[in-house]
């Protein structure tokens, strides 16, 4: 792109002179590479920007004063929009052209574009990354549901691994069979039930051994009286008998 610069070489006009100097110094400070076109002396040049000057850039008499700048066939201002740009420090801007890197004017335009769209991270501005995709957000999640995919595969392969007793806690059934012989739960109870059987039986024989001895007590008991009297009476007889031999 080049950035055409309508002048007037011989021009009477100081004022015009000098805001002509100052665009073209400036210019020259910025190294912006322009062309100059005299309009005083090549009719071409003169009419040329005569009509590509807007319409309602144009003064009210219709013919516009140099200078007038011009990016290819863009039209771009006249020297107070240049000036105007100059201290807003757009002159890049205003010319249609990229500001060259850590210049003045590159920072104040990266921070506008900062306010406008978000920080920039290695050159991609986040809001654009967001906006044109989801992409990473969506990778991630689908990364995360296949991590927590990957997790249940795992949890249910270690299910299979693991014997059902250990996995529901009966790890030592196998040494609870092993200690009462290899029997089965229901030959355990049948076992049990057996043992508290002879238990009740036992007891029942024990109370009965108990009443029948109470009562043989009770029968001598009874018949101890009986017997004392028969020793008496034996005793009363050989008595009796020693007498009727004393007489």
């Amino acid at each position: 792109m080049v950035i055409k610069v309508f002048l007037a070489s011989s021009s009477g006009s100081t004022a015009i002179k000098k805001k002509q100097q100052d665009v073209l110094g400036f210019l020259e400070a910025l190294k912006v590479d322009y062309a100059p076109l005299d309009i005083a002396c090549n009719e071409d040049n003169r009419m040329w920007m005569r009509e590509n000057v807007p319409v309602e850039k144009k003064p009210t008499n219709g013919i516009p004063l140099p200078p007038q700048i011009f990016n290819e066939e863009s039209y771009c201002g006249d020297y107070e929009t240049f000036f105007d740009a100059k201290e807003d420090n757009a002159v890049f801007a205003f010319l249609g052209l990229p500001p060259p890197p850590g210049s003045k004017e590159a920072k104040e335009a990266e921070k506008a574009f900062i306010l406008e769209n978000g920080p920039v991270e290695n050159g991609t501005v986040e809001n654009e990354t967001v906006e044109n995709g989801t992409d990473d957000a969506e990778d991630e999640e689908n990364l995360e549901a296949e991590e927590v995919e990957e997790e249940n595969l795992d949890d249910d392969s270690l299910k299979r691994e693991v014997p059902m007793e250990e996995f529901n806690g009966d790890e030592h059934t196998d040494e609870v069979e092993a200690e009462v012989g290899g029997e089965t739960g229901e030959e355990a109870a049948e076992e049990a039930a057996e043992e508290d059987a002879a238990a009740e039986e036992k007891v029942a024989k024990e109370e009965e051994e108990e009443v029948v001895e109470n009562t043989e007590e009770a029968a001598e008991d009874t018949k101890a009286p009986v017997k004392q009297e028969e020793a008496q009476e034996e005793v009363e007889d050989e008595e009796a008998k020693q007498e009727e031999e004393d007489e």
